[in-house]
């Protein structure tokens, strides 16, 4: 389809936005001609847009390569740049499972139930599933492994009430209006979307929420993964294991000397094997993007 600028732009004013409003040459009927003019420009560039943020040809490839099924949000912290695989995906509403520890680590701060990053979570004696679990956990440790039974000890002190007032103001996914107090995280109670995590994400980057400054330090500090001399990647992993089909997330943000960006990534898991890929994928489309060396 080819476009004549000539077409677009009003003669008396020479000005693409004045032309619907300029008194000169955009009336009667020419105006009409110009409208339509912008109107079928516009939907042709919007039409494009969306088709190239659903299939991002190298982000395609990738999931391709490790034959799964997901979605990719990739966006720099001002929103001007964006990357995005299965954009449909991208809406959806999952389990947030163990990505909802960064909020809860907020949460918990806040209501003062620990103090920062080494403050002790002493171990309650019960054998885990995980014996990285069967022990006293700092918050750094409780938050780097997941260790459910510390956020359920935080959960049931918080309370429902509160949780309900902290979700809304945090804007936060969708919380289910009868939830289990210790396990709505983990069974569906709370569900979001990798579009929703994004712009969690931004909020806390940008501490837009109602949180001290010592608790936004201490959860940035936990949430590091990777430090070198050219980044730092802070991100927290998350398997919604009780629900079907599994989902795996991956969801954080990337800093460097030039830029932040932030990324929210969820699998289809299918068995345990993959769950390594919620952060290979990742970190693989960063790189494929140029933001990560």
């Amino acid at each position: 389809m080819a476009v004549s600028y000539v077409n677009l732009m009003c003669p008396a004013c020479d000005n693409l936005a004045m032309m619907l409003v300029c008194g000169k040459y955009a009336t009667g009927k020419r105006r009409g001609r110009l409208i339509v003019r912008i109107v079928g420009l516009s939907m042709l560039w919007a039409s494009f847009f969306t088709i190239a943020s659903e299939q991002d040809p190298e982000l395609q490839a990738l999931f391709a390569k490790h034959k799964v099924t997901g979605t990719i949000i990739i966006e720099s912290l001002s929103g001007d740049k964006r990357y995005v695989h299965n954009d449909k995906r991208s809406k959806q509403s999952f389990s947030t499972a163990s990505t909802f520890k960064i909020p809860n680590t907020l949460i918990a701060l806040n209501e003062n139930l620990i103090v920062g990053a080494e403050s002790v979570i002493k171990w309650d004696g019960v054998e885990r599933d995980y014996a990285a679990w069967n022990k006293d956990q700092s918050l750094r440790s409780a938050f780097q492994v997941s260790c459910v039974w510390c956020y359920q000890y935080f959960a049931s002190k918080i309370g429902s009430v509160k949780y309900r007032e902290y979700i809304a103001k945090l804007g936060y996914g969708d919380l289910k209006s009868n939830f289990n107090t210790t396990t709505f995280w983990l069974d569906n109670g709370i569900t979001i979307s990798a579009e929703q995590q994004i712009e969690f994400l931004r909020g806390v980057q940008q501490r837009r929420f109602p949180f001290a400054d010592r608790s936004y330090d201490t959860l940035r500090d936990i949430m590091l993964v990777e430090s070198t001399e050219s980044y730092q990647l802070r991100a927290k992993t998350g398997w919604a294991a009780r629900i079907t089909p599994q989902v795996g997330w991956f969801v954080g943000y990337l800093e460097t000397s030039e830029q932040v960006w932030l990324f929210a990534t969820n699998l289809e898991i299918t068995q345990k094997a993959e769950l390594p890929l919620r952060k290979t994928i990742t970190l693989k489309a960063l790189q494929l993007k140029g933001l990560l060396n």
